[in-house]
């Protein structure tokens, strides 16, 4: 397994910054190479990509998910195996710092070479920087789901 975890502070409170998180199917608008995210239900998503011209097509399921503090995935179905969790930490009442690690089993060719000289650890940092620039131009999030997932 592969695994990357990258780190940005982004200048929201805390709520803001979960919030938007929560609102999966905007991920396209700032993840490289994420076609598109069907919510399906509370818990689970239909996730198309395309990477490195390598067309994916995943479910994920969210096993654990409290408000305004953390998020955990894993698929359950497809191509693609991975797991992930994203954390917020409130740094003070308009910052937030949101965490990512994902862990992933690259397939082919084509990923291992990618995984082997950092192609997707720095398409996180880059993607991670793009969710700052959504966030911070927006203001407000787009929506929100506060549920919790034990």
């Amino acid at each position: 397994m592969s695994r990357v975890e990258e780190s940005i502070e982004v200048n929201v409170p805390v709520r803001t910054a979960y919030n938007q998180w929560t609102q999966f199917e905007s991920f396209p608008q700032f993840m490289t190479g994420v076609e598109s995210i069907t919510q399906i239900d509370d818990t689970h998503n239909h996730w198309v990509t395309s990477v490195g011209g390598v067309k994916r097509e995943f479910d994920t399921e969210i096993t654990e998910q409290t408000p305004d503090e953390r998020i955990v995935w894993t698929t359950v179905a497809g191509e693609t195996k991975q797991h992930g969790v994203v954390t917020f930490q409130s740094l003070d009442a308009t910052t937030t710092r949101v965490t990512t690690q994902i862990e992933w089993q690259p397939e082919g060719l084509a990923e291992k070479v990618g995984d082997a000289i950092g192609v997707d650890d720095h398409r996180v940092k880059a993607d991670m920087k793009k969710f700052k620039e959504f966030i911070e131009s927006r203001g407000v999030e787009t929506g929100s789901w506060r549920g919790d997932v034990d």
